[in-house]
């Protein structure tokens, strides 16, 4: 039987019940380190086929689906950031014990610190891909909120009438391989999908403000922050230059921080720029 481009399933029960859909490249035999994928707020492993498969190269590469996202199980106590990153660590438990190389694309560039924040000894590097950053003063106004939850609405209306996924057609049309696309025309664009999404939002940059007094202490990690250059995917020029600066400042915060400019992207980095995230990853292996 043909290995899926994203690699085998492995299930991994939560220590609550849930089980969470993850799959795995091995990489070469004797790979040292592994690398584990977060996608952003509604998206789901999906998003690193373009990024995932090189990586296991050189790497074991494994990317998962949060709770109620893709494949895994709802999760009936909510979607707070304090939650997700625990269910990452709990992804982390079962592929140990390291050390990991953690990548994390938009919201899932702060589950990523947090996480890591928790279990340090077992982190290598980390790269974030366009994170969602509390330096960014925009996301704290009420305007931002309000077109958030604007935007969840629209995503629900869409979901239920079956025209979200066209409205996301270039993602499918960007996917590497048919069984891939398969995945994300199943999967991705369901209303389950917007229940997620809406679950997130609701505590979401709530918790992350109070990062912007005490944020997760990773000195001693080796990060690699990279940003777009374009505005579109639901980014002003304005406020593209406002993740950017919020970028520059997480970057220059980390003892080993590292700030890259993807020329070709917008917020969609691992689509548009895959193997600018891939030279990034290798270089965590090397540092």
């Amino acid at each position: 039987m043909t290995e899926h481009t994203q690699g085998r399933t492995v299930p991994v029960r939560t220590r609550d019940g849930r089980l969470l859909h993850s799959q795995v490249l091995d990489g070469p035999p004797g790979a040292a380190v592994t690398v584990v994928f977060e996608a952003g707020s509604a998206a789901n492993r999906s998003t690193w086929s373009l990024v995932q498969p090189p990586v296991a190269d050189v790497a074991r590469a494994v990317v998962y689906d949060r709770s109620g996202l893709g494949r895994s199980a709802p999760d009936p106590a909510g979607r707070t950031l304090d939650r997700m990153a625990n269910d990452l660590n709990q992804v982390l438990d079962h592929y140990g014990p390291g050390p990991f190389v953690l990548v994390g694309h938009s919201a899932g560039g702060p589950i990523v610190r947090l996480a890591a924040s928790r279990t340090p000894y077992r982190v290598a590097g980390i790269v974030l891909v366009d994170p969602t950053d509390e330096a960014a003063a925009e996301l704290f106004h009420p305007v931002f909120r309000v077109a958030e939850r604007a935007a969840v609405g629209i995503n629900a209306l869409l979901a239920h009438t079956g025209l979200f996924r066209r409205h996301f057609g270039w993602l499918l049309e960007a996917m590497p391989a048919a069984d891939v696309r398969a995945d994300l025309k199943r999967e991705g664009f369901t209303v389950q999908v917007i229940r997620t999404q809406r679950a997130q939002t609701r505590t979401f940059l709530d918790e992350l403000a109070t990062w912007r007094d005490a944020p997760p202490q990773l000195s001693h990690v080796p990060v690699t922050v990279i940003s777009g250059t374009r505005p579109g995917d639901g980014l002003t020029s304005r406020l593209r230059a406002a993740a950017n600066a919020s970028h520059a400042t997480r970057a220059a915060a980390f003892l080993n921080g590292r700030h890259v400019l993807a020329p070709n992207s917008a917020h969609y980095v691992p689509i548009t720029d895959p193997l600018l995230v891939v030279d990034e990853i290798l270089s965590q292996l090397t540092r």
